[in-house]
């Protein structure tokens, strides 16, 4: 009897994974769900929406800056680039007790997960020191913790997630045809890799982009596919609407189109069902009537308070009055809901 020989092959390359992965939600199939009937395109998305959360649900998140100014980097859309003149002043890692009087703020607000950002390429291993503590300070308050520091090497992940973190932000930012056209101090690759270290280390992915940059409806869509076909897609999905900030080379762009925004919301839903999509940058520039639409098109997760790292956002008694003329709640932390269970 004879038997076939045995052949050895080797295992797929991430490169090869992702390509792999594309498949699943191709740019062209995107696309096709940007342009369909605006009423169409939402009706779709709310019903994917009440499928998995309650749709009269709100997660609210506060985002500090732990570290502002003297980044690096030449992002296009970022005041906090050291090369650009746009009146931020470059300044040092926060002092723990700051933080954490910040996070207590937060929660006394409502919010449920306190985001830590700092404007660097990347953390050495003295500033995870820093940061641990943050990390650990935050989840003693009974908050979520996120942070969101650039670039990981080797082993930083798993400090992280020993400090008990629970998201990890790391946008892509725009779709791999248009990102030269906003940054060229790091390369797209590089920020897929830093995702792949974050979902390796058992921590959760926070990672979205940010639109109205001057790219086409089309690099719209190869955003979403590229976020949506990460494998797993992120728990947490961030649209920002840029901000122009004068100094940074996107300011003086022609604004997008608010129901463009509105399409952007609901084709992440779509794609990114049991995803948290939540409202980022640009909030106050959009108004009340395009948050609303945002909420129906499937937006579940908001970032409150006055300032998001540098830039302004609603303040939180607007927000809870926007909640309450929609008839929208706030999400609660299971750690909350016990606590009220015991009062």
């Amino acid at each position: 009897m004879s038997s076939q020989p045995i052949t050895f092959h080797s295992l797929p390359t991430p490169a090869e994974l992702r390509a792999a992965a594309a498949q699943l939600w191709p740019v062209d199939k995107v696309l096709e769900l940007f342009e369909l009937p605006f009423n169409d395109l939402l009706f779709r998305a709310q019903q994917v929406h009440r499928e998995n959360f309650d749709p009269q649900e709100v997660e609210l998140a506060t985002l500090l800056s732990i570290k502002t100014g003297g980044c690096p980097e030449d992002c296009g859309y970022c005041p906090q680039a050291a090369r650009y003149d746009t009146g931020v002043q470059a300044q040092k890692l926060m002092e723990l007790e700051n933080v954490l009087e910040a996070a207590r703020a937060a929660k006394a607000h409502g919010a449920t997960r306190f985001c830590m950002g700092a404007a660097w390429r990347g953390p050495k291993d003295r500033d995870l020191d820093h940061v641990e503590a943050m990390v650990r300070g935050v989840k003693d308050l009974g908050l979520e913790a996120c942070v969101t520091l650039g670039m990981l090497e080797d082993g930083q992940a798993e400090r992280l997630k020993a400090a008990g973190l629970d998201y990890y932000n790391h946008n892509l930012d725009t779709a791999p045809e248009f990102y030269n056209d906003i940054i060229t101090t790091r390369n797209y690759d590089s920020r897929l890799d830093t995702l792949e270290k974050v979902r390796n280390a058992g921590i959760k992915v926070c990672c979205g982009g940010i639109v109205g940059m001057g790219e086409s409806r089309r690099q719209r869509a190869g955003l979403i596919a590229q976020v949506a076909n990460l494998d797993p897609y992120p728990e947490s999905v961030p649209i920002n609407h840029l901000v122009q900030v004068a100094g940074t080379p996107l300011h003086g762009l022609d604004p997008l189109d608010p129901l463009e925004f509105v399409r952007t919301i609901a084709v992440a839903r779509i794609t990114m069902p049991k995803a948290r999509v939540r409202l980022s940058a640009g909030r106050r520039e959009l108004g009340e009537a395009i948050q609303a639409l945002c909420f129906t098109a499937g937006a579940n997760s908001i970032f409150y308070g006055d300032k998001l790292l540098t830039t302004g956002n609603p303040d939180a008694e607007a927000d809870m009055a926007l909640l309450e003329k929609l008839g929208m709640r706030v999400k609660h932390t299971k750690i909350d809901a016990k606590l009220a269970a015991n009062n």
